[in-house]
């Protein structure tokens, strides 16, 4: 009887030991598992529904300040196609330093696209540009887009590098690859931005 209790007592006292470990490894497993489910998540929401980005430069005053960040829908290029005057984020041709260049989308696949004096025409015809560029005086073209790309401009004309520069051009579609919907940071500049009627 009185080595069944001291069994007993052993057992238990196994018992508390053993139960340290068994939460020691439980909760090691839940902080490793935290951020693997986090970036499990993150990696398809990033690809497929949206990403933040951040202005670098002044290509798109007045419309987006340098150092604003954005939020870029992904999902609404992947089931239909980027409309004129869309703020995009894109990649440029022969560059591979992984980074977005963001620009509004002036010219559709098969459109001759010029500007005189700053103006946009397209087909010949003049069309309004009702958002918030920088003053400019820029020419160019005429030049029909290649089936499948799209122009994109900087609304700081004078300070942009985009689809005027020959080593950009026109871009191909699997290049465009967000819709810039809002910025939201600094909280005092937090505003939705976008394509504008025509």
């Amino acid at each position: 009887m009185e080595q069944d209790k001291t069994q007993e007592t052993k057992k238990k006292k196994k018992d508390k030991k053993e139960k340290p470990k068994k939460s020691l490894k439980r909760e090691i497993f839940e902080w490793i598992m935290v951020p693997v489910v986090a970036l499990a998540l993150a990696i398809p929401v990033r690809t497929f529904v949206f990403e933040p980005v951040r202005v670098d430069g002044q290509s798109m005053m007045n419309t987006l300040q340098n150092n604003e960040f954005m939020i870029a829908t992904k999902f609404d290029y992947l089931l239909g196609d980027p409309e004129r005057f869309d703020i995009v984020i894109c990649h440029y041709p022969n560059t591979d330093d992984g980074m977005y260049r963001v620009k509004r989308v002036i010219g559709l696949p098969g459109e001759t696209i010029e500007l005189r004096g700053g103006e946009l025409y397209v087909d010949g015809e003049h069309v309004e540009q009702n958002f918030e560029m920088t003053p400019n005086a820029t020419n160019f073209g005429p030049l029909t887009v290649p089936e499948d790309h799209y122009f994109v401009l900087g609304d700081n004309r004078n300070n942009s590098r985009d689809s005027r520069d020959s080593m950009v051009g026109p871009l191909p579609r699997d290049m465009v690859c967000g819709h810039v919907r809002a910025v939201v940071f600094p909280f005092n500049r937090i505003r939705t931005v976008g394509g504008e009627a025509e």
